[in-house]
């Protein structure tokens, strides 16, 4: 299994797509920008779901629907992209969060090397488990916004475990579900075929305003390119994921 980048230190929602209700906000190149504050969402638990599916066009290639007829089965099977050669492999997408604290302590929480986070004591950030199949629930980080004057500043991000790096055959949505007013969406629709990390999300604590801004950068390396882009200044070594 290869290595990934990790910090040395120390309710799952289903797929729903915001063009199909009005009761949502989608975060775009034009419209980047929501005040949490603002529309009274800065209390509770907000709610941060990755869900992703395989681009139809991508799922196994020309002959994939003449197959599903002759096998239907195969309908309930896991989907898998075909790698460049012989090759197979299972997308494994994985919802993570940098933190900054306003007593300056730094960090992360992802599924990579357990640090799942804490809801009710710092950083106040909850990751509710590891999605490693692509399932409709995907994974949910959860953020206690009744810490908010403790919290500087959160990056959501996303980031490929292992094998091939398959952003642009993944259709990808991470959702922010306040405690109050329109869920916020934000999709990785751009196509970045050789990225391993992209940075979703920033939340900021600016003069006591809580904002949610897009960020949507791909990056081609692991954690540690995303904390060079934004400044965090952690220490990253190996980390690896327990087998199941």
């Amino acid at each position: 299994m290869s290595f990934w980048s990790n910090w040395r230190g120390g309710g799952r929602q289903g797929f729903d797509s915001g063009s199909a209700s009005s009761n949502a906000i989608e975060l775009t190149k034009r419209r980047s920008t929501v005040s949490l504050t603002k529309q009274g969402a800065a209390t509770g638990n907000l709610r941060v779901n990755l869900s992703w599916r395989m681009r139809t066009s991508d799922i196994g290639g020309p002959g994939r629907s003449g197959s599903l007829l002759r096998h239907p089965l195969k309908l309930f099977k896991p989907e898998v992209v075909q790698a460049q050669g012989p090759a197979v492999v299972q997308i494994d997408l994985d919802l993570a969060c940098l933190y900054e604290l306003k007593d300056g302590s730094k960090g992360v929480v992802q599924p990579l090397g357990s640090f799942f986070g804490d809801l009710n004591s710092p950083p106040y950030v909850k990751l509710s488990g590891d999605d490693r199949f692509g399932s409709a629930s995907g994974e949910t980080i959860y953020i206690n916004m009744d810490h908010r004057d403790d919290i500087k500043r959160l990056l959501i991000f996303v980031y490929i475990y292992d094998g091939t790096p398959a952003f642009d055959r993944t259709h990808a949505i991470v959702t922010l579900f306040p405690s109050n007013g329109p869920r916020i969406e934000i999709g990785l629709d751009e196509r970045a075929p050789q990225a391993r990390s992209c940075a979703v999300v920033l939340i900021e604590n600016n003069k006591g305003e809580l904002t949610v801004r897009r960020e949507v950068k791909y990056v081609y390396g692991f954690q540690a390119e995303l904390d060079r882009l934004y400044g965090w200044g952690l220490q990253w070594g190996r980390g690896y994921k327990t087998k199941v």
